[in-house]
């Protein structure tokens, strides 16, 4: 099929080129030139592993382009609409003028009847009122909704190998159409959830808040872990072998952040209130509280660690992204750690994978390094705020060659104690006794 897909940013452009490769001919827009002529030149401009090589692999056969114009997504059978809705400044509220803004361009550009399928995570209700735009200004055009689900990380196995397919229509037509592009997974086994308009869009915020919640559940017993002297780890794998509960999801440390989970929940409280049912969600306005209070608390760890003060003593941050294997860093709990040890006098170093390039635009007062042991190069204390493979499986003999003293806090619990405290080592680590 033609496919267009509106927005290259993080979602877009996975989708695009994961179309292409899905065996669709697909073209890709954006109003950002420089993000096109990337794009174009199989250049990911974001970090997202398998996403390079996609893009250098779909543009050779010819099946996916970008551009800017956006008359030149007239003719395709299906358009995805993937651009963000970032929380409004000063509100929680979602801004949906990103989407409103694509809706109108394509009422203005597509002359051929059309699916538009909308994918961006937005407040219940804007779908209807959106369709009834086209129903008055474009009624070759025709509106569905299609969730995105994607991991960053894994980003292009969600896409052409999706967890689930949920797909919003008002007509048979609609579903037909969608279930045509997506023919190739399904075939393979996705299941496919066929719903309303409001359903749709409730799926991705209704599973962000249940992981968030899970999240912060697990951080508030790690809370009650330090005042009680247990450990939040073993608790965690003891309530996890529940079928009810499960693993999954309970791992206690420096909480959520990035561009999907904290907004999300925040917009979902929001839209409850304009409906009349805020109530239902105020227990996530706790888990966003937990969340943020794990912060502090790896602040607090930190102090500690330096003798109560952090005032000329030099600390080591490994991890800025927000998770690995990502180059994200909105509403990073790393960089934000960060800059609260500065502000209270740390001489902070901060080291990262990949979100280095990112880290500097955002925060160019904190000083950078490539290696773990360059960061940690004199360091009084180490804190680990994102769990990268390469931080999991660093020697503690040979990063403590390197530093002043061998204190480290682990925010996300993923090294071994043990280990570290074998080779002298200081450890401590949120929700986890001190030893």
């Amino acid at each position: 099929m033609r496919v267009g897909v509106v927005g290259c940013g993080y979602l877009g452009a996975v989708h695009a080129a994961s179309m292409a490769e899905l065996g669709h001919e697909v073209v890709g827009h954006d109003v950002d030139a420089d993000k096109v002529a990337r794009l174009s030149a199989a250049q990911a401009p974001f970090f997202e592993p398998g996403l390079g090589e996609l893009l250098e692999r779909t543009l050779t056969t010819g099946r996916l382009s970008f551009s800017t114009d956006p008359a030149d997504l007239d003719g395709a059978e299906v358009v995805f609409v993937c651009v963000g809705t970032p929380q409004r400044a000063g509100e929680l509220a979602a801004d949906t003028s990103f989407v409103d803004a694509a809706v109108a361009a394509l009422v203005e550009h597509l002359r051929s009847p059309a699916l538009v399928v909308g994918k961006s995570t937005v407040p219940v209700g804007t779908a209807a009122r959106l369709a009834a735009v086209l129903e008055r200004d474009a009624p070759h055009l025709e509106l569905a909704w299609n969730p995105e689900f994607l991991r960053e990380g894994h980003a292009v196995e969600d896409t052409v190998h999706p967890d689930r397919l949920v797909l919003g229509v008002r007509s048979a037509e609609a579903e037909k159409r969608l279930r045509e592009v997506y023919a190739t997974p399904i075939a393979q086994g996705s299941p496919v959830v066929v719903t309303d308009f409001a359903t749709a869009e409730l799926v991705k915020v209704a599973a962000n808040a249940f992981l968030a919640t899970k999240i912060s559940f697990i951080n508030a017993m790690a809370e009650v872990c330090e005042a009680a002297g247990a450990d939040v780890v073993q608790l965690a794998d003891a309530i996890g072998y529940d079928d009810r509960i499960g693993r999954r999801f309970l791992n206690a440390g420096l909480g959520f952040g990035g561009g999907c989970l904290p907004k999300d929940i925040r917009a979902f409280m929001a839209r409850a209130g304009e409906l009349g049912a805020d109530q239902a969600l105020t227990f996530l306005r706790e888990v966003d509280a937990i969340n943020m209070r794990r912060r502090s608390r790896m602040v607090d760890l930190a102090r500690e660690a330096c003798g109560g003060s952090l005032i000329g003593h030099k600390v080591a941050v490994l991890g800025a992204a927000f998770k690995p294997h990502s180059d994200d860093i909105r509403d990073s709990p790393a960089l934000n750690v960060a800059a609260q040890v500065q502000l209270q006098g740390g001489d902070v170093v901060v080291t990262d994978p990949a979100a280095l390039e990112n880290a500097r635009r955002l925060y160019p007062g904190l000083a950078y390094a490539d290696t773990a042991e360059e960061a940690a190069t004199g360091a009084d204390v180490v804190l680990l705020l994102t769990e990268w493979p390469q931080y999991r499986a660093l020697d503690p003999a040979a990063l403590g060659a390197v530093v002043r003293r061998r204190h480290l806090v682990d925010g996300r619990n993923a090294l071994d104690p043990a280990a570290w405290r074998d080779a002298g080592w200081t450890y401590r680590a949120l929700g986890r006794p001190v030893v």
